[in-house]
């Protein structure tokens, strides 16, 4: 079923598109994950290995879009992986090998929350990492990338982008929200003055790894609801025709009246109660 575009109206003069609300938001998501349970289907009836990367900017909405992604899959064959601080061991390996161990098998998609592109990123920016490294990485990205996708992984790449004064309203949000303070780390209070600074080093990164095999594909998420819809519909599109038909399942009437649930050495808790 096909929904009607979002309407656009006149800001200074051009044309912009207005703001989603809850109730069309939802519905297109919901259009949008089953088109999502579909390729998922493919991807375990085929064997392909699907690798989906999100970058971008502190807030900008890189869990919430893994989440619209991935909350009606399978999760047999669909991983999240976001991996902290390398651990003292990790730090003396070769810089990908901790992230190669969380590749795809076959029939499996991985979604990435932060990826090797940290090196490039936060570590280059908040000085974790010295630039004799970070310029290793950046000529090693390529090479890397390329034996990935030489080995039939398909490998997509998105950057996530939001306006400073977006960025701070969301900080804000989190530091007022105990349910969301998690999300708020002393590096993201102490990165708050490196917008520019980000902003160069992403630009530094799009230029030595956005290639043929390996693009990188940015996605305004100033509006989150907007962007979401946006990035799943940009990855649905890249990918071949996914139809793969459902077998035919039937509820046959059971062959006695529904039983009771009966507890004999422990009984269940006591329904909670406000």
């Amino acid at each position: 079923m096909r929904h009607a575009g979002p309407r656009k109206k006149l800001v200074g003069g051009a044309l912009a598109v207005s703001k989603l609300k809850q109730h069309q938001y939802e519905d297109l998501l919901g259009a949008l994950q089953q088109e999502l349970e579909q390729m998922q289907r493919w991807v375990e009836h085929s064997g392909e290995r699907i690798v989906i990367l999100f970058e971008g900017r502190d807030a900008a909405g890189k869990g919430g879009a893994i989440h619209a992604i991935s909350e009606r899959l399978n999760p047999r064959h669909c991983r999240i992986v976001a991996l902290g601080k390398p651990t003292e061991c990790e730090a003396g390996q070769w810089y990908f090998q901790r992230h190669v161990a969380h590749l795809p098998t076959a029939g499996e998609i991985v979604l990435f929350d932060r990826s090797w592109y940290n090196r490039a990123g936060v570590e280059k920016v908040m000085g974790f990492a010295k630039k004799k490294q970070v310029n290793a990485f950046l000529d090693a990205v390529p090479s890397f990338e390329k034996l990935l996708t030489g080995d039939g992984i398909r490998l997509f790449k998105y950057w996530l982008t939001c306006d400073q004064a977006e960025q701070e309203e969301r900080f804000a949000e989190r530091l007022a929200d105990p349910l969301k303070r998690w999300k708020l780390s002393p590096i993201d209070l102490e990165a708050r003055g490196q917008y520019a600074a980000y902003t160069k080093a992403r630009e530094a990164m799009l230029k030595a790894t956005h290639t043929d095999h390996a693009p990188w594909t940015l996605v305004d998420f100033n509006d989150q609801r907007r962007g979401r819809l946006t990035l799943i519909r940009d990855l649905l599109d890249r990918l071949p025709d996914f139809d793969v038909k459902e077998p035919p399942l039937e509820l046959a009437p059971l062959a006695e009246p529904p039983r009771k649930e009966k507890c004999g050495r422990i009984k269940p808790l006591k329904p909670f109660e406000p």
